[in-house]
């Protein structure tokens, strides 16, 4: 089992000291986030095929050679890092619209 220091990705985020009113007003309109997060679903729809393909990918790239190549590795990782800050926003646990990009 890995350590927390040296694992490879980590989910963190900073405890609000005020959220903002209004957004929490849009979150019992749920579908009004959903709306606003729309060009984000698209591109990660896309991104998750690409994805999809890396690990299929990387998957036979370990089984011959042992390696996991750094590069799909990231590209996982990045989409992985995209999708939980679109979901953290869209679930009201922080206030700051999700960048649009995989760092």
């Amino acid at each position: 089992m890995a350590s927390a220091q040296t694992y490879p990705v980590r989910v963190e985020t900073d405890y609000p000291e005020r959220s903002s009113r209004p957004l929490a007003l849009l979150g019992l309109l749920f579908w009004i986030k959903a709306v606003l997060l729309l060009p984000h679903f698209i591109l990660l729809f896309f991104l998750n095929i690409a994805v999809f393909v890396a690990v299929v990918v990387g998957y036979l790239v370990v089984l011959f050679t042992g390696k996991y190549p750094r590069g799909l590795f990231d590209l996982v990782v990045g989409a992985t890092r995209w999708q939980t800050r679109m979901t953290l926003w869209l679930y009201g646990i922080t206030d700051k619209y999700p960048p649009f990009g995989l760092r």
